[in-house]
């Protein structure tokens, strides 16, 4: 049997060593149209905030690796241009303009997402850059160690454009950020997205919110970022307006898609063609608490989804449940987590959705390194259903999600949560952990 393999980041080359461990005599061909495979992204912000570090240390295994120790046909600068689902078959087209079909009897569709560029004039210009890829990272970081980058602007505000604020500043480099919405992390609770925008204010990153961006342009020997009301001039221009699933291809061949135009899977990520699969970030899910589909991209999710398709290609029948949506990044000193539904998120799949917000300390009063821990946790009244859970705060925020996590996965009340048998200690929590207390206040108003 073919199985062959477009995408070879996270859910590609998990699919296909894991095929290769099932059964060693499979052919596995994986096409990659960059040069670059098997690489974390999510470490890039922090590698180019440090100047003695390779960009070449986030690759987690060279492609000859999986060539020589694997038994992988693994192809790099080779594109996939279409797929025939009637004649199984995918074209090819190489770095220098040769074309090659190949065949298949399973297919796994795994091509990522693509950084969101808008539509104005000059965004293509040189000094204009989004970070998504590898070698985005290898083309921004060889920037700023080679030019006087004293000022970026970064347009947008999410995980990523957080993230590298504290990489840019790290490297003494003026920043500020500008989008055309007027709330600032519009998905966390109002009095939490306040402490996390102090913070970037207290690192001295500039806020812009409200003004949407018309063009960028040349400024003498720098960049100027123009909105209305509004002139930014920059050595450096980040656009970090978010992503996009990488679903072209699969649309092409007729494969259906859905929320964001992912592509639609099942629980064995089966597409609507049952020779085709699709994982990772061009993919959707079912969330646990909705049961509805969503699209949430990230990377656990697509090395599990990976490790399903050659499961159920090797004859196994693998399912996967569903995400929650857990989420957690680092904005300079403060750890922000989310998982499961927001109140806005509730209410719009029809719950009857309560809230509650609290202050709490990260260790037992008076413990040396003891700090604040905001909680928002969201639960359902009637059911008493846990929802979802928000925190933020300078220590313990990162791993205490863990628990509301595998609450939302079980389905959990927030009663039976609030009687969960949590770990104390005085280094790493006060008798009453702040998950708890949250769920006992919630309680109160369910």
């Amino acid at each position: 049997m073919d199985f062959l393999v477009i995408g070879g980041d996270a859910a590609g080359m998990s699919a296909a060593s894991r095929a290769k461990r099932h059964r060693p005599d499979l052919k596995v061909t994986v096409l990659e149209k960059t040069a670059d495979v098997s690489y974390s992204a999510c470490g890039m912000p922090y590698n180019i905030a440090d100047p003695e570090r390779s960009i070449e240390d986030l690759v987690v295994r060279r492609a000859d690796v999986f060539r020589d120790k694997q038994g992988i046909d693994l192809l790099t600068g080779i594109e996939a241009t279409t797929i025939d689902p009637a004649a199984q078959t995918v074209a090819t087209r190489s770095a220098d303009d040769q074309e090659r079909t190949f065949p298949y009897d399973r297919l796994l569709i795994a091509t990522g997402a693509s950084p969101i560029k808008p539509d104005i004039p000059g965004v293509d210009m040189p000094g204009v850059m989004v970070l998504k890829s590898l070698a985005h990272g290898r083309t921004l970081k060889a920037f700023i160690d080679r030019q006087t980058v004293k000022k970026t602007v970064i347009i947008g505000m999410g995980y990523i454009a957080l993230e590298m604020c504290e990489a840019l500043r790290e490297r003494g480099i003026a920043v500020e950020m500008v989008k055309p919405r007027p709330t600032f992390l519009p998905w966390m609770e109002t009095s939490m997205a306040e402490a996390v925008k102090a913070e970037l204010e207290a690192q001295g990153v500039v806020l812009h919110l409200g003004y949407q961006v018309e063009r960028i342009e040349q400024a003498n020997d720098r960049l100027a970022v123009i909105a209305p009301d509004l002139s930014l001039e920059a050595d450096l221009v980040l656009v970090a307006v978010g992503v996009k699933p990488a679903s072209k291809l699969a649309a092409a061949a007729g494969l259906e898609t859905s929320v964001s135009r992912a592509v639609a899977v099942d629980a064995r990520q089966r597409t609507s063609d049952k020779h085709i699969y699709a994982a990772g970030d061009c993919a959707d899910a079912f969330h646990v608490v909705t049961g509805k589909r969503t699209w949430i991209p990230l990377a656990l999710r697509a090395n599990r989804a990976g490790w399903a398709v050659a499961d159920n290609v090797c004859g196994m029948d693998r399912r996967l449940t569903g995400v929650v949506g857990s989420a957690v990044f680092k904005v300079f000193d403060l750890q922000v987590a989310r998982t499961g539904l927001n109140m806005a998120e509730a209410l719009d799949a029809g719950f009857e959705a309560e809230s509650v917000t609290i202050k709490s300390r990260s260790r037992a009063h008076a413990h040396p390194g003891s700090s604040a821990i905001h909680v928002h946790m969201v639960g359902e009244h009637g059911s008493g259903r846990l929802l979802g859970v928000q925190m933020i705060g300078r220590d313990g925020v990162a791993h205490r999600l863990h628990a509301p996590a595998v609450a939302l996965h079980a389905h959990m009340s927030v009663e039976q949560f609030s009687l969960t048998d949590l770990g104390y200690a005085p280094p790493f929590g006060p008798t009453w952990d702040p998950m708890l207390t949250a769920a006992n206040q919630l309680l109160k108003k369910l």
